[in-house]
């Protein structure tokens, strides 16, 4: 019995490590190289492409949507965030830009 639970920690602390972010990840990474150099400008805008059961799709998640959206018309620097629950059953991609 003692081996059994020995086991079964050792599985799940497995499995929790292998599939971290499986059931919900939300995670924001730039789009530039240069992070020394980066401005944000004054203005923010987004843009957005979601999907549901890896099938159906909709939205615009582009640069120029989101600098329409945000009334920009000089982007400084841009980001994109990752929004995705049980290994992409829904899931949305943000394009957010700043600037002028």
């Amino acid at each position: 019995m003692k081996r059994f639970f020995m086991i079964l920690t050792v599985f799940s602390v497995a499995v929790t490590l292998l599939t971290s972010g499986c059931m919900y990840m939300k995670v924001q990474r730039p789009h530039d190289k240069n992070y020394d150099k980066t401005e944000l400008g004054s203005k923010e805008g987004r843009s957005s492409l979601q999907s549901i059961c890896w099938f159906v799709a909709w939205g615009d998640a582009g640069t120029k949507a989101a600098a329409e959206n945000g009334g920009i018309t000089v982007i400084r620097h841009a980001d994109v965030e990752y929004y995705t629950i049980l290994l992409g059953l829904y899931t949305r991609l943000t394009t957010v830009v700043y600037g002028d």
